[in-house]
């Protein structure tokens, strides 16, 4: 998801962190027995769209294992969208509809026997339409400057069962992959992730165009951008690079989209190889924002430099590189590979792409700019509510899931004081989690395993409270004595300070500690490298 500076709050509506959940946020983000009950194995989306109408209609053909005995599962489709049938075996099954959810009834108990089974889901309506994509998730039906149509969709946090029948949740994505094949009026083009394996005329003013998905998926970055595209191809590092832009802007996305090959060697050198070279690595011009579709990346940036031409961060740096490019491309790590399972816990997502920016940055600039361009971020945090949300309610938190988790990785970091070892522990953070579906309590034992200390309760007081740790010192004489003010008890930090130009570390607790310090001149601590208060 993106964010758009200081007015992201106003925007940033189904991601409020409301106190008042209802059956229809259970029935959407919680993990039912119905749901738990099988895993599916795979996506066969099959959809017409109808630009005039905007309506469509279509199936999806569900691959499935049953984890444990049951009659019944849980799918989801829209209220709005209307179920045509659901056939299993050649036959419809009844189901009940509640709020977003469908229960579907199989006339006898599905067994756990390996087997994959499958079902036909055929529905049909008209999507929703959003009023300000990608903050409020639907379908933007718009023209090009040609005046052909230009259609898109963005769905995270509000969910895909927005426009076709799925398994809604982060905790299950589909183990062989997907395809995804989209029909639209003769004269466009569809884009969606993957593979294009061919395109087919339909003899009825229609051509339907097949994409293929190798790797699992979440279900919200499966996607669809319709248009009258040109497509410019390119390789680097072994990667297909595929970039479908719109009838004439083929020479400015050159341009612009040069920029691809230092993200891909900066990530890659940081968080290991790209992590679906199989379905290759796409830039699709979209007519809202952007949002990071897996190997389908929708970009609408404008081809400007920054946040479409602004730098949220203040300092200038920030206009020195493609926003979209850099942090949509870096959640095909940190989203896309590691998932989690809840959204509740979607800093996982957002705090590591976040914190890639920098990453980029220190890459091309040097680490100077990239703590320059850090800094600049805390005017933004608003520390109101906690960054982890509430679980099994579809919540995923607080918008300070962006800078202050970022500012949190900057601050664990500069506690460590190897930057060899950190790096060497992001890149293992990565690959050791590509393709997996985590939880924060994976992260947590992950960092303190890596780290050689205990890490919880530091990620606990950033992540589940507003307030940030507060150093308190005392000198008296050559005496300083130190301890950290937090929410959480056992919180412990290690930080350093400069006196006569030499680094003097230090180990504060929750307790008061002190240590000799015969210089009366002052002690510096490092306020750019720790997101604390001094």
């Amino acid at each position: 998801m993106k964010k758009s500076g200081l007015f992201f709050i106003v925007l940033f509506s189904h991601f409020v962190n409301a106190q008042n959940f209802t059956r229809k946020d259970s029935l959407q983000g919680g993990f039912s027995f119905e749901r738990r009950c099988f895993d599916v194995q795979r996506y066969d989306v099959d959809i017409t769209v109808d630009p005039k109408k905007k309506n469509l209609f279509g199936s999806n053909t569900i691959s499935f294992k049953m984890l444990e005995e049951s009659s019944k599962i849980q799918l989801d489709l829209f209220e709005n969208m209307i179920v045509d049938s659901i056939v299993f075996n050649n036959k419809k099954l009844d189901f009940q509809r509640e709020f977003g959810a469908v229960f579907i009834n199989f006339p006898e108990r599905l067994s756990v026997s390996g087997a994959v089974l499958k079902l036909q889901f055929y529905h049909s309506g008209n999507p929703i339409i959003a009023k300000n994509a990608p903050w409020d998730g639907g379908f933007v039906f718009s023209k090009d400057d040609n005046n052909q149509p230009w259609i898109g969709v963005a769905v995270q946090g509000t969910g895909a069962s927005l426009w076709f029948p799925v398994k809604d949740s982060q905790s299950d994505e589909p183990d062989l992959g997907a395809s995804i094949k989209i029909a639209v009026p003769n004269g466009l083009m569809n884009v969606s992730n993957g593979r294009f394996k061919g395109s087919l005329d339909l003899k009825n003013g229609y051509t339907r165009w097949d994409w293929e998905v190798k790797n699992p998926i979440n279900s919200y970055n499966i996607t669809l951008n319709i248009g009258d595209y040109v497509h410019i191809q390119d390789n680097h590092n072994n990667i297909d690079l595929d970039y479908y832009v719109l009838r004439g802007n083929e020479k400015r996305a050159r341009k612009q989209f040069a920029e691809v090959k230092p993200m891909l060697d900066c990530f890659e050198s940081k968080f290991g190889s790209y992590p679906f070279a199989e379905d290759g690595y796409k830039l699709i011009e979209s007519n809202y924002l952007g949002m990071e579709h897996q190997s389908a990346v929708a970009y609408g940036n404008k081809y400007r430099k920054g946040y479409l031409g602004n730098d949220n961060s203040g300092t200038g740096i920030g206009k020195l590189f493609d926003y979209i490019i850099i942090h949509e491309s870096a959640h095909e790590w940190f989203g896309n590979s590691i998932t989690s399972r809840d959204i509740a816990d979607m800093w996982i997502h957002e705090a590591f792409t976040t914190y890639a920016e920098s990453v980029y940055i220190e890459c091309i600039l040097g680490k100077k700019k990239a703590i320059e361009y850090i800094n600049g971020q805390k005017k933004l945090i608003e520390n109101t509510q906690p960054i982890i949300g509430k679980y099994e309610v579809n919540n995923s938190g607080s918008v300070d899931m962006y800078y202050k988790g970022t500012l949190m990785l900057h601050t664990l970091r500069n506690s460590l004081d190897d930057d060899e070892k950190w790096w060497s522990i992001i890149k293992k953070f990565t690959e050791s989690n590509r393709h997996k579906i985590i939880e924060t309590q994976d992260v947590v034992a992950f960092f303190s395993k890596e780290m050689g200390r205990n890490v919880k309760p530091f990620f606990e007081q950033y992540l589940n409270h507003t307030s940030i740790p507060v150093l308190e010192t005392k000198r008296t004489g050559n005496k300083l004595s130190y301890r950290w003010k937090t929410d959480v008890p056992d919180f412990e930090l290690p930080i350093y300070f400069t006196v006569n130009g030499k680094n003097v570390s230090i180990y504060p607790t929750r307790e008061w500690n002190s240590i000799l310090v015969k210089s009366k001149n002052p002690l510096n601590f490092p306020e750019d490298l720790f997101y604390v208060q001094f």
